[in-house]
């Protein structure tokens, strides 16, 4: 077993408000729901132990792009959204912040009583790896979020976030049950973030004798990094920057949502009737849905869907997130009962928007795309946590 990633992030204030929070969960069971029906729950476990998925994911519901926020925000949107239906997936969400954390041991013995799985095995796991995070590996992050997210067949991944005593800052931690290994001896394939000096890591391999009896450990670094092993470390600006989005991704997306483009591909039929506004935003969401762990290393482009609650990049857009929903959820609903028809539609326009990359140049200005979603808001139900968009002034002026 080893850890999958981890992600150094921003402390942002201010709950997600309830008509977002909603909307979130609205979304992420469908999304869920197309992760399983595609490729299985053991493929969406995996997915949440990439900290660069699971930060875009994040983005793509409408969550601050960089915050540490983000990772209280989704685990408790999918223990909302999952738990309810957790029989049918296949896969239960157990623990959270604070005292939730508490209870995972707990609720994962009645997950045992549920499904038949080794309910103290599972806790066991969850104590070791909470143990190791906040105390064999004393890197300055104390652990105040765990997430227990289990499949019925017993894989399971953990997501744990602590808090820097002095800096501000907050690590988040991703463990996924395939590769084990051992929890007393190199379960991280590398210590990630920024260097702090000279930790105490008591599952060094190096560390046998300090486990016997020494106590200390000399000439250990947390910025030794492993290429193989993906840490986030997102910026401490909160406005989104040029550099932090690929616009040729993203360009490809604004190409490939513009109605004519609908028109011409026979595999997007089925989406016809989607304005482009929304288009934009269900490939993006398709993306989270069929992309490659490479195609997460900008995870500011998924607030391109739908916002944020503190308007940034822009104010959430009500109407396409609700348009959004409605389109995959009738999509994984229809596949429940065997027409995956809008199903595969909707994989299509990640397959065609990739395609569309290649050689493809962007010419879209990043601060006339920001500037134009803002303008544009307000036509779209934008609402952020400052309240519902208005037309710009001289739009306002000529109503009258």
């Amino acid at each position: 077993m080893k850890r999958s990633g981890t992600a150094d992030l921003l402390l942002h204030g201010g709950a997600v408000p309830p008509w977002l929070f909603n909307r979130m969960k609205q979304l992420a069971l469908p999304i869920v729901e197309a992760i399983i029906e595609n490729n299985g729950k053991e493929d969406f476990l995996g997915r949440l132990s990439d900290p660069f998925w699971f930060q875009s994911f994040g983005s793509v519901i409408g969550m601050d792009w960089n915050s540490s926020g983000v990772t209280t925000t989704v685990l408790n949107v999918l223990k909302q959204s999952i738990n309810p239906v957790s029989k049918q997936l296949g896969l239960y969400v157990c623990g959270g912040k604070g005292k939730q954390s508490t209870r995972t041991p707990q609720e994962l013995l009645e997950v045992g009583n549920k499904t038949g799985l080794d309910g103290n095995h599972l806790a066991k796991c969850s104590k070791l790896s909470a143990k190791v995070d906040n105390t064999a590996l004393q890197d300055g992050f104390n652990l105040y979020i765990h997430s227990f997210v289990v499949s019925d067949s017993g894989k399971w991944s953990v997501v744990q976030q602590g808090m820097h005593k002095s800096n501000g800052m907050a690590r988040r931690y991703h463990w996924h049950s395939e590769s084990f290994k051992s929890f007393v001896e190199e379960p991280h394939s590398a210590v990630c973030g920024k260097n702090q000096g000279a930790i105490l890591n008591l599952v060094h391999k190096d560390a046998l004798s300090t486990k016997k009896g020494i106590l200390e450990i000399a000439n250990e670094h947390p910025d030794k990094i492993l290429k193989e092993v993906p840490h986030l470390l997102v910026p401490v600006y909160h406005h989104i920057k040029p550099k932090d989005v690929d616009m040729k991704r993203l360009g490809s997306i604004l190409w490939l949502a513009q109605e004519n483009k609908t028109q011409k591909f026979e595999d997007l039929l089925l989406l016809k009737g989607l304005g482009p506004r929304t288009l934009q935003s269900l490939t993006l969401v398709s993306e989270i849905i069929h992309g490659t762990p490479s195609r997460f290393s900008d995870p500011a482009r998924f607030a391109f869907a739908h916002g944020g609650k503190d308007a940034t990049p822009f104010p959430v857009p009500t109407k396409v997130y609700d348009e959004t929903i409605g389109a995959l959820r009738n999509a994984v609903d229809r596949a429940k009962i065997g027409n995956t028809d809008k199903l595969k539609a909707i994989k299509k326009l990640t397959e065609l928007a990739q395609k569309a990359e290649k050689g493809f140049t962007p010419n879209t200005n990043f601060d006339a795309l920001v500037k134009k979603e803002n303008e544009e808001s307000y036509k779209y139900g934008g609402r952020s946590i400052y309240g519902f968009a208005k037309p710009p002034k001289s739009r306002q002026l000529s109503l009258f």
